[in-house]
């Protein structure tokens, strides 16, 4: 039972459900209710897709490069089912494929340009050498584009968005960045003798841990701004859920050592995107 739990994190699953749970609160705030059917499962799979292809293409750039590095326990699950792993990306791409011939024309629309976008993303990622200043980007683009997909593809199904709805928007991407430039300082706090290139390493962990604070004083303080403005009540519910999605996140920076034992701030980390079921 632990080894099938530990194989679905690897295959980032938590992320997965993370991003349809967001969608759907999204879509909640939004009055889009019931959202089209086929919206969480694509999402779902195009989420899983881009995830396990970057996966897939670090493993192979590492084998080209041979750099020779320790790869992680999620890398060494990816390199060792390389060929069944492909077989599966094939296999969500084919039937996601099939099932926007289901979807609104405007969510269809949105998610070819997304989509385009991410693949420019991850063949830019795998080309790109492993020290090049434009893979510092990673994290805020990754963020911007998960938020993308989670919230784009709620309001293009809208004639109009709210004010309401964009700060949350915003609450939203400054916690998923918030999420990978804190696992950015983590990784680096693992593996201090590792040659790692990211924010993290460029910034340093002191940067990084004011930024990290901002962001989450910036978050609580958009929250409780909205709790007193928005007159719906699920907006206020919405906006407190972020506050405590990006107090979770704080609250693991501010215990490393605990956090960093088998990889506690990854299952954490990932896991505050499950929160909005709380408010659903």
């Amino acid at each position: 039972m632990l080894t099938y739990i530990r194989n679905l994190y690897y295959l980032s699953f938590p992320v997965v459900i993370g991003a349809v749970l967001s969608n759907r609160m999204a879509a909640r705030l939004s009055s889009i209710d019931p959202i089209h059917w086929a919206t969480p499962i694509v999402l779902a799979l195009v989420v899983f897709i881009i995830y396990t292809v970057d996966r897939l293409l670090d493993v192979k750039k590492d084998s080209l490069n041979s750099t020779r590095q320790p790869l992680t326990a999620r890398h060494q699950f990816h390199r060792q089912h390389t060929p069944i792993l492909w077989r599966v990306v094939i296999g969500a791409a084919v039937l996601a494929l099939i099932l926007t011939f289901f979807l609104p024309s405007s969510v269809v629309k949105f998610g070819i340009v997304l989509g385009g976008i991410c693949v420019a993303y991850v063949g830019a990622v795998f080309r790109l050498p492993t020290h090049h200043p434009a893979l510092l980007l990673k994290e805020p683009l990754v963020a911007i584009l998960y938020a993308a997909g989670i919230w784009g593809s709620v309001w293009v199904q809208r004639p109009a968005v709210s004010n309401v709805e964009i700060a949350e928007c915003l609450m939203f991407t400054g916690i998923a960045f918030q999420n990978l430039l804190l696992f950015a300082v983590m990784e680096l706090a693992e593996s201090p003798g590792q040659s790692m290139f990211s924010l993290a390493s460029w910034w340093g962990t002191n940067r990084c841990d004011t930024i990290l604070r901002w962001l989450t004083f910036i978050v609580i303080a958009t929250g409780l701004a909205l709790c007193f403005l928005a007159k719906d009540r699920f907006a206020q519910r919405s906006a407190l859920m972020l506050v405590l999605m990006s107090l979770t996140l704080y609250g693991i920076q501010r215990y490393p050592a605990y956090f960093l034992k088998n990889e506690r701030y990854r299952w954490l980390g990932d896991g505050v995107f499950w929160m909005p079921a709380l408010v659903l």
